[in-house]
C-alpha cells in the first residue's frame, strides 16, 4: 500500500498530462506532493528525509517549469533526484562510513553474520548504480523521444524497472539471509 501511496503524485501527473498538458501535470504533481507530505505529517508526525528532498525537488523544478514555461526542468527532475540519491549512497559510504541501505533495511533483514558487512556494501553500491542508471536513462528518454513517451516511461518504465530491480535484489539477498530453523 505504501508503494501506491508513494506513486500517488506520479499517477496524478500522468492523468493530468493525458487530460491537459505537461504544465498542468506539473502543477498537479506539485500540489499532490504537498498534499502527500501533509498527510504523512498528519498521520505520523514525521517526514522522512527522502520525502523532504523529493518535495523540495518537485517544488524547485516544477516552479522553474511553470514560470519559465519550459518542460526541460520537470524532465530533468527525476535525473537530479536519482543522481542525488546515488551520490548520497556513495559519498556516505566512502567518506562517512555510513551505509544508508543498511540503515533503511537493516531492521527488516537479518544477514548471515560472517558476510553481512560485505553484503550490505555490495547492496549499497547496487542501489547507487541503479539510481545512476535510472538518471541516465531518464535523460535519454526525455531528450531522444517524444514528451508523451517520457511521461509514459516516468510512470510505467521507471516503476517497472524498480520492481524488477527489487525482485532481483530480493533473490540475491535471500542467499545471504539468516533463515530461522523450522
Amino acid at each position: 500500500m505504501k508503494f501506491l501511496f508513494d506513486l500517488f503524485p506520479i499517477i496524478l501527473f500522468f492523468i493530468a498530462f493525458k487530460v491537459a498538458d505537461i504544465y498542468t501535470a506539473t502543477i498537479v504533481a506539485m500540489v499532490a506532493t504537498i498534499g502527500q507530505i501533509l498527510w504523512v505529517y498528519y498521520r505520523h508526525r514525521k517526514i522522512d528525509a527522502m520525502q523532504w528532498v523529493s518535495l523540495v525537488m518537485i517544488i524547485v523544478f516544477g516552479s522553474l517549469t511553470i514560470f519559465l514555461h519550459d518542460k526541460t526542468f520537470i524532465q530533468l527532475k527525476p535525473t537530479a533526484l536519482y543522481w542525488l540519491f546515488s551520490s548520497a549512497l556513495l559519498v556516505s559510504a566512502h567518506f562517512f562510513n555510513k551505509n544508508w541501505i543498511q540503515v533503511l533495511m537493516g531492521k527488516q533483514i537479518q544477514l548471515k553474520t560472517e558476510r553481512s558487512h560485505s553484503v550490505w556494501h555490495q547492496l549499497n553500491h547496487a542501489w547507487a548504480l541503479f539510481f545512476f542508471f535510472m538518471g541516465a536513462l531518464n535523460l535519454y528518454i526525455a531528450f531522444e523521444f517524444s514528451e508523451e513517451t517520457w511521461v509514459n516511461f516516468k510512470l510505467f518504465g521507471s516503476t517497472g524497472l524498480l520492481i524488477v530491480f527489487v525482485i532481483i535484489q530480493g533473490v540475491w539477498l535471500s542467499k545471504h539471509m539468516e533463515h530461522p530453523e523450522e
